[in-house]
């Protein structure tokens, strides 16, 4: 009998963790640079 046929291939590429990162730059770059203006301006209204 012929050996089982895997669900996975051989010849499928590794994965990238650069490009499982970059996936969710535009979403996680606006939220951090919305964030950094919140505690900028709420650091300028406590020193005023």
């Amino acid at each position: 009998m012929s050996a089982p046929v895997s669900e996975h291939a051989h010849d499928e590429h590794p994965v990238d963790p650069v490009e499982e990162v970059t996936k969710h730059i535009p979403v996680v770059l606006p939220v951090a640079g919305a964030i950094m203006m919140f505690l900028l301006a709420f650091i300028a209204v406590n020193m005023a």
